[in-house]
Order: C-alpha cells, then structure tokens, then sequence
C-alpha cells in the first residue's frame, strides 16, 4: 500500500506547488504568443508579482506550460486581504522544501524496484538509451510521460531491477558548451609527406596500411571539429607531421610552443608520446593502443584505449554478474600466459558465492578432443565456455567442437581476445555458439548520430568511414566537447563517462598520474548474424 502511494505522488509532482492552494490561486495554462508581461496585465497584477509566483518560469513561457495566477473568485478576507505577495513567495518556498523532501523519498522508494534517474539539461533518449543499454521505447513503456519528451528535472524509471541484482550507480558525462569559449588544439600524426612526395596516391595507399590508418583518423578528427564549430564552438587546429622517427618530433617541440594548445592529441608511437607528455603542461592524448602503453610514466598521458588485463577483468565481473548455475570451463592453450590469466580467472569466480565449479581443459597434443568437451557439457543447462587464448588452431578447433553438440547441450562461448583467430571463422560458426565477447567498440548503426556522421563523412570524402576514421572522430570530439565545457579536462573524467559514435570513454587515474580510459562494452553474436549489447 505504501508503494501504491508512493506511485501516485509521482503524478502529483508533475502539477505545480500551488496546487493546495487552489482556493486562492488557479492554474492557467499559456497560450500561443503569450508572455508572462502580457498575462500580467490581462488579469491586472505586477509582472514581478506573477514572477515570483512562477520562480520556475522565465519572461517567455512556453506554450501549454501552467503557471500560478491569484483566484479573481476568491474575496479577500480580513485575514488574507493585507497579504503580500512576499508572504505568498514564502508560503511556496516552504511548499517546494516539502516537496522536494518527498520526492527525495519516492526516489528511494522507486530504486528498491527500479533504475532510477533525474534528466538533466543536456541529455538526449540517445544518450541516455547508450548509457544504460536500453531502447527508447522502453524508456517510452516505463514513463509514458516521456511521449512528451525529456524534461529537465524529471525523474524516470530506466529498467527493473531484477531479483539479487546490485545496481552500481554511474554517471553520465554532460555535454556542455561555454559560449565564449575558444580552443586551440594540436593533432600530431606520421603523414610522412617528404617520404611519399614523389609518390603517387594509389602507391601510398596499396601499399601502407599505416598511410591509410593515419589519413582516416585525421579525416575522422576533421568531421568532429567541423561538428563542433557548427555548435558555436571556436577551434583552432593546428596538424603537425611527425615523420617516420623521433628527430621530427623533437624539432616539432623546439620550433613550436605546443603549451600554448588545450591538448595535443598523438603522437601515434607510444616512446614519441612520453617523449611529448614529459615536455609539455598540457594533457597529451594517446590515441591508438599499444603493447607498451601500460609502462607510460608521464602524468599528462591519456590512454584512449584500455589495457588488456581491464577486458579479462570486464568479463570476469560480467560472469559473476550473470552467472546463476550451471557449467564454468576455461580453455586455455597451455602456455605460460594461458595458463596465469586461467588461474587469475579461477580463482576470481571461485571467490562469488553462486559459483563452486570451474573446469579447466588444456590441450593434449595441439588440440582438445571433442569428448572432453562432452565429459564435462552437461545437458539442459546453462554451459559457459571461456576461451582465454587466441590461438588459431585452439579457437578453431574448440569452436568446430562445440558447433556440433547433441540437441539438448547449449552453449555459450566467450572471450576478451577476440583477434585474429575468431576473424578466420565464418560468423555463422560464431552465431551457433553465441559467441559472447569483450570488445571497445559497438555502434548501432540505427541511431541518428551514427547516421549523421556516417553521412557527414560520405558527403566529405565520397566513401564511408573506416574503423580509424569513426576513433578519429570520437576521441577527438570527446576530448573537444570536454574541454569547451571551460574545465580542466581531467576534472570533467570524473564527472563521468560518455558514448560517442563507437566509443566509450570512463576514464580513471592510475596511482602514477596516467590516466587510462576503462569503457568497454559486452557484445553477442545473435542467430540472424547481428549484434546485441549485453552491456
């Protein structure tokens, strides 16, 4: 019953805080082309008065919005005819403390059931269904109000929490725009123009993969600047060649005060950018991964792309998450690295209450025989297979073992590696084991900003944009947008984490200043071939 009540003081939030007050002040619902001056003096009041009554409500309101005007029905008596509208403001401000109180109160009566959060200025059904992994139809299903739109300030259901679950609270970056804000960027890359000058552009592009990685990006981080600048943003960008070496770099750093920028996005090799983050005061952004990024010292580094023990542990919690009963296995190759990441897993899972069992299966003599899959498969129950190597011959042989299971043996196959192996297998052999993977990128390719870029990008250079292309435009508007919020970059990480086209940005400090981007995503391969989003 208590619930019950809570649910309908939901709906009594959405009215105005003069709605006890009714025998003294109606409500009046703004027409077309009405100001607040103007009904003022229709219905013979102080413009300041009618103001103070609606604090909420600026000069122009918009139309069908309701606001409090004085109840011409109601005769003043004596003891409310010498009332000042002071007096009245006062009354409203205590009425909106209690209401406020209440509403902090069906927000946690709400959370015991629901996903719980307040829309703030900013966000979008985009963002807010990236975020949380919904769609906007449910988030339509949940808050039927929301037919109407987002609004500032309400407050919605996003899912139901089922039974056992704990619900971590994250935040969502805020986009957020000072208007007299001017930026000044850097963007380092090996264009390696003195190499390639006497060449011509089909020889460069056949025959080097970095040519056409690096020129995609700087394409990619073009379309986020020009996006930005149409939104009132003033950037000014300035691209420098890093060449094929060092020496380039360091006559870069002596030629040009790169302090004077709001952030230096590259050098693309991993020594160049300590090299430039040790030399300079402002944040130095690392844009591609790189086996050697988890030895970066310098304090101004950002890593864009998280290291590959936070995928292994990104799965991990998403078993202990998910898991409920049934079947663990790990398979490893047996080498020296298999082997620790096994062990680290196993002890990990083993730590969670619901889990007792983990299997591990090792090959014997290069490869692991499909009955040792099914001495440990069992039938009609949930079956997790952890592949925790990338080994070609592993992961082929494992998978083509796994495809041909009796009827009533499911499986579901995962991993944090997915590289060049799973690439060699026919995507129909991966649907079949609903392979499950850790991956730091997913786009929807329905959404509307996707579409806009994709768009964007095509009208621009006449073709549709590579995977270094859409991480030239994220990491580059993601930074961008930040930065003309007016605070310091690192300031904003903490204010949460954002989506972008195929990106998730969660950035995080190590304990030697670095700062490591951690927003990854949980991806399933589905029967018709496509893609879901598990988180």
């Amino acid at each position: 019953m208590k619930h019950v009540k809570f649910i309908v003081f939901l709906c009594i939030l959405t009215f105005t805080v003069s709605c006890g007050q009714q025998s003294k002040y109606v409500q009046y619902k703004v027409k077309e082309g009405e100001t607040m001056s103007g009904i003022a003096q229709r219905f013979n009041m102080n413009t300041k008065d009618l103001l103070r009554l609606n604090p909420d409500v600026g000069s122009n309101p918009a139309v069908n919005s309701v606001i409090v005007i004085p109840n011409k029905k109601i005769k003043a008596t004596s003891s409310t005819k010498d009332k000042t509208v002071e007096d009245v403001a006062t009354g409203v401000k205590d009425k909106e403390a209690t209401l406020k109180e209440k509403k902090e109160e069906l927000i946690d009566e709400l959370k015991k059931n629901f996903v719980v959060y307040e829309v703030k200025k900013g966000d979008t059904f985009y963002s807010l269904t990236r975020f949380y992994n919904v769609t906007q139809e449910e988030l339509k299903t949940l808050n039927p109000v929301l037919s109407e739109g987002l609004k500032v300030g309400q407050i919605i259901k996003i899912k139901a929490i089922e039974e056992g679950e704990v619900v971590i609270e994250n935040n969502i970056y805020e986009d957020v725009i000072d208007s007299k804000i001017h930026l000044k960027a850097a963007l380092l890359l090996p264009f390696r123009a003195d190499e390639y000058r006497s060449s011509t552009s089909k020889d460069i592009f056949q025959k080097s993969k970095l040519a056409d990685m690096v020129t995609d990006f700087y394409l990619g981080a073009q379309i986020a600047v020009d996006s930005l600048r149409s939104q009132g943003v003033n950037i000014e960008l300035n691209v420098f060649d890093t060449g094929s070496n060092s020496t380039k770099i360091k006559t870069i750093l002596s030629e040009n005060n790169l302090n004077k920028n709001d952030v230096v996005i590259g050098p693309l090799y991993s020594e160049e950018a300590e090299l430039v983050a040790n030399r300079l005061n402002v944040p130095v952004v690392f844009p591609f991964y790189s086996t050697k990024q988890s030895k970066f010292t310098a304090s101004k580094l950002i890593k864009t792309s998280p290291e590959k023990k936070v995928f292994r542990d990104e799965l991990v919690t998403y078993i202990k998450d998910n898991f409920t009963t049934g079947n663990l296995i790990l398979v490893g190759d047996g080498e020296y690295e298999s082997n620790i990441s096994n062990a680290a897993i196993k002890q990990s899972l083993q730590s969670h209450d619901s889990i007792t069992v983990v299997h591990v299966l090792k090959p014997s003599k290069g490869y692991i025989a499909k009955n040792r899959f099914l001495e440990i498969l069992k039938p009609n129950q949930n079956n997790w297979v952890v592949l925790t190597s990338d080994n070609t011959i592993l992961v082929a042989g494992a998978i083509n073992s796994l495809i041909s299971l009796p009827d009533n043996t499911n499986v579901q196959l995962f991993t944090y590696n997915k590289g060049d192996a799973f690439d060699k297998i026919a995507n129909l052999k991966l649907a079949k084991v609903n392979l499950t993977y850790v991956s730091d990128e997913y786009v929807s390719e329905a959404s509307i900003s996707t579409q806009q870029f994709n768009n964007q990008y095509s009208r621009k250079n006449n073709a549709l944009p590579s995977f270094s292309a859409t991480k030239g435009f994220d990491i580059t508007y993601d930074v961008l947008i930040r930065l003309a919020s007016g605070d310091d970059l690192k300031d904003t990480f903490k204010e949460g984490a954002s989506f972008r086209i195929e990106s998730k940005f969660d950035y995080t400090d190590k304990s030697g200043g670095v700062t490591e981007n951690k927003g990854l995503f949980i991806v399933k391969y589905n029967n018709d071939l496509s893609l879901t989003r598990l988180k």
